[in-house]
């Protein structure tokens, strides 16, 4: 693996993260990075490179770009659909992706704000390399989060080096995390920080947005590989050699019944930044179990 926790944590959620882009026709495509008064604040943020300037579309521009958005979700959504279908475990994306409707229309149509940041806020200390037009070609990035921080990873695609660790905060530093479900996929997440700057990600997975809501809510009974009994080892160690190359490493939930869901997230071929989601519930041998009314 190309990243490991510290023998004080445990590994709560890893998952693809980058910034998010608008849906709405008028800003399709298109994020900005904001102080509290709307002002563009990307020439001012530390060792950022130049990135792109966006401007809202006119009308002749949004008809294009609804056609070209069909064509880039159709192949996510006939695969979800497909799955669904079958029922099979692991399914692309958890559910049929919806768009939703805007919960804020000042910035989700009329605007797309990614961060939302006074000066000296930590919101401004989110790594410039979550801008997918920023960063390197065939460089990704990962959000992490452990039993006591939140950090963020970086990657080459293809390369087994050590991951570069591009920020980390603690966990009181990240005051909560809200799914926004008008998003490509519902996947998006926005994350508030405790001096009330939020950065918004898309987080490549609804499950992964919904998790990452939960966790940071105290929501989940989270536990970590050593909470779990040798015949539950057992089971993950063959549910893993089970997954395609790239897995990343799993996590681990007790569900009120007191039956254990592991889960653990692969690249998907469907499209950049997405991953599939695939678990298992086992009893408290590893054998296999049936959720229970209430656990999921």
């Amino acid at each position: 693996m190309d990243w490991y926790p510290s023998a004080d944590e445990d590994l709560l959620l890893r998952t693809s993260a980058r910034f998010a882009a608008g849906l709405a026709a008028p800003v399709a495509g298109c994020r900005w990075f904001r102080d509290p008064q709307r002002g563009d604040i990307q020439g001012e943020l530390p060792q950022w490179p130049p990135g792109p300037v966006h401007t809202p579309r006119g009308t002749g521009d949004r008809a294009a770009r609804r056609t070209g958005r069909a064509l880039a979700f159709g192949i996510p959504l006939i695969a979800n659909l497909v799955a669904n279908l079958g029922g099979a475990a692991g399914s692309p994306f958890g559910g049929v992706p919806a768009t939703g409707k805007p919960e804020e229309r000042e910035n989700e149509v009329d605007d797309f704000p990614v961060m939302w940041a006074a000066p000296g806020t930590l919101a401004r200390t989110a790594p410039w390399q979550l801008d997918p037009d920023r960063r390197p070609e065939g460089y990704t990035t990962d959000l992490v989060l452990t039993s006591r921080r939140l950090l963020f990873l970086g990657t080459r695609t293809g390369s087994i080096a050590k991951a570069d660790v591009l920020a980390e905060y603690p966990r009181d530093a990240v005051s909560g995390a809200r799914r926004m479900r008008f998003s490509e996929v519902e996947a998006d997440v926005r994350l508030t920080f405790a001096d009330d700057s939020w950065i918004r990600l898309f987080t490549g997975n609804p499950d992964s947005a919904a998790r990452l809501t939960e966790l940071l809510a105290g929501a989940a009974d989270t536990i970590g590989e050593s909470d779990l009994t040798p015949g539950q080892r057992d089971r993950v160690t063959r549910f893993l050699s089970d997954l395609p190359a790239g897995a990343l490493p799993p996590t681990f939930r007790r569900l009120p019944s007191g039956i254990v869901l592991a889960e653990a997230r692969v690249p998907s071929k469907a499209g950049e930044d997405l991953h599939e989601t695939h678990g298992i519930l086992m009893g408290p041998s590893g054998e296999a179990a049936k959720p229970q009314p209430g656990d999921l």
